[in-house]
């Protein structure tokens, strides 16, 4: 049991890159596969080529799955976590026959690539940017509140303006809702647009405030990443201080 753990587990031996990389090029197989089932017009014998090749790779991802589960210590551990969760749930709806398709989940399962390669410096990158949300995280916490009850006044004021004369478009808050979001994010779709003259003149204001929902919280971040970076720069000057 404990050389199938270092296989599963570890990444460090010969057999368990080995492993990792098998599984790693699987998943973009079957991502690739999940794609041309998309593309119109397949013949049948190409539809049936891909379907055997999802048989074949729900298969392996089970028994990689139930290898995980069964190595693990404690177990609860593995099942729970981000990546048992995901691996989970790229295998479950095959089994259950449900209408939901979520083989693209597997696009998750290849964050594990940088662990394989040990590349230092983006785990070096995540975990500083880790530590500048933890850094702004009662900032962006206020402020998403402060955005919601921003976007629900939109949508209440908007529909003030335009639920007579757009009844169709604007006809309740929850229909001003989509309307709202689109404007707040600058996106503007232009499926739903005020007519009034009014609703315009609202429109452009919460543009203008749009733009700040927008730059307030990339302004945050990256505030607290320097800030992070420079906490990073200080504990490794102090490390290099400390060497006789």
């Amino acid at each position: 049991m404990q050389k199938l753990r270092q296989v599963v587990q570890e990444s460090d031996t010969r057999l368990g890159r080995l492993f990792d990389l098998s599984v790693l090029f699987l998943i973009l197989l079957s991502l690739v596969t999940f794609s041309l089932e998309t593309l119109p017009n397949l013949s049948d014998t190409t539809r049936r080529w891909l379907n055997a090749f999802e048989v074949f790779s729900v298969i392996a991802f089970s028994l990689e799955y139930c290898l995980r589960v069964a190595v693990a210590s404690p177990k609860r551990k593995y099942v729970l976590s981000f990546f048992g969760i995901v691996d989970l749930l790229a295998i479950v709806p095959f089994f259950l026959g449900l209408g939901v398709d979520l083989r693209s989940i597997r696009t998750l399962r290849l964050l594990r690539l940088f662990r394989i390669l040990k590349l230092a410096r983006y785990s070096a990158a995540a975990r500083r940017f880790h530590r500048a949300i933890l850094i702004a995280k009662e900032e962006v916490i206020l402020f998403l509140g402060a955005a919601l009850i921003l976007l629900y006044l939109a949508a209440v004021g908007i529909y003030q303006f335009e639920s007579e004369a757009q009844p169709d478009a604007f006809g309740s808050v929850f229909h001003c809702l989509w309307w709202a979001i689109v404007t707040l994010t600058t996106v503007g779709y232009g499926d739903v647009y005020p007519i009034t003259v009014g609703g315009k003149i609202f429109t452009f204001v919460m543009l203008v405030i749009g733009l700040g929902v927008i730059s307030v919280p990339a302004g945050l971040v990256a505030s607290a990443l320097a800030q992070a970076r420079k906490m990073e720069d200080n504990t490794t000057g102090d490390i290099l201080t400390d060497e006789p």
